[in-house]
């Protein structure tokens, strides 16, 4: 199945249709909404299924990266994964999108990760009988990974793609502000201070993929994090490196062999460590950090695999689910 990427254009993902006119040709639902999180905060949210709902193979809870926002690019993949039978929900990170909070602010993983929890709980309590699967991407990838430590045993299957287990070194911030950096987010947190390049050109590969996330309609201005938000970044991968051996997920790792923003080796040491049976990996030559952004052959390759994957979980998810719940 072809990616609908193909279909975008540098000034909308939809081409020439509206966003409505897309799901109907692609014959998904689509449906946006808020949460009141535990912080009282407006979180959006969004959900897509196919058009025959009946035929729902499974769930796919969607995690986005920094700096993006599920009305972005990601819905692309989302509608994708919906056309192949399966009911796909996201959410604005806090300070991302739609959602409330200071704009690219995370000083605290643990409110995102329980975010993420409300709505995909929610999610899996109305559909109780289906295979449930989590999707991050960079950033996203890395919260996945936290919310399947914390819900050991309660997802069918885990999908990393060019997940922030580690930064690269090619994209900290200089020495000295590395060693300065905790004192410097204890008394100016929200200070934009930390050095990096611009994410976009980084990571899409296709120049015109680069202008279409340039104009998603509540980007980040700045992919500059704060400090207590970087500083929150290298605790978080620090935290994966040792706690990664504690998974033990059917796990997919897909990662571009030339990702000069989220490290390669980080994520095949999660590979390696997880205690997981059923574990992928595959490194992707000459490919960046967003495999979406890369031309099309690469594209199908990469997302072939994860489509392919997921059908695959699925079937084997959903009969183990059916047994379990009585179902013929």
């Amino acid at each position: 199945m072809a990616h609908p990427i193909h279909e975008a254009t540098e000034h909308s993902p939809f081409g020439d249709l509206t966003k409505e006119e897309f799901c109907r040709k692609h014959h998904v639902q689509n449906k946006e909404s808020f949460m009141i999180n535990k912080q009282g905060m407006k979180i959006f949210t969004q959900s897509w299924w196919p058009d025959s709902p009946a035929q729902l193979k499974g769930i796919v809870a969607m995690i986005h990266g920094y700096t993006d926002e599920s009305s972005s690019i990601i819905q692309l993949t989302a509608m994708a994964i919906a056309k192949l039978g399966f009911y796909v929900c996201a959410l604005d990170l806090p300070g991302h999108g739609y959602s409330d909070g200071t704009r690219g602010h995370i000083p605290d993983i643990n409110v995102v990760v329980d975010d993420c929890i409300q709505l995909f709980d929610s999610v899996r309590m109305a559909h109780p009988n289906l295979p449930a699967f989590i999707y991050g991407e960079s950033l996203g990838g890395a919260i996945s990974i936290f919310v399947c430590l914390r819900q050991k045993r309660e997802w069918n299957g885990l999908i990393l793609n060019g997940a922030m287990c580690g930064v690269s070194q090619k994209f900290l911030p200089p020495w000295p502000l590395t060693e300065l950096l905790p004192i410097v987010a204890f008394f100016l947190p929200t200070w934009r201070a930390v050095i990096t390049r611009s994410l976009a050109t980084r990571s899409y590969k296709e120049e015109w993929k680069r202008k279409l996330f340039a104009r998603s309609p509540n980007r980040l201005s700045s992919s500059r994090p704060t400090t207590a938000t970087a500083l929150e970044f290298l605790r978080l991968c620090n935290e994966i490196e040792r706690r990664c051996n504690e998974l033990e997920i059917a796990l997919l790792v897909l990662h571009g062999e030339d990702d000069t923003v989220c490290d390669p080796s980080s994520a095949k040491l999660v590979y390696e460590m997880a205690r997981s049976k059923d574990k992928t990996l595959e490194i992707f030559p000459g490919m960046w950090h967003q495999l979406i952004g890369e031309p099309e052959d690469g594209v199908e390759l990469a997302f072939g695999t994860i489509f392919s994957w997921l059908q695959d979980r699925a079937d084997k998810g959903k009969s183990i689910n059916g047994s379990i719940h009585g179902e013929i």
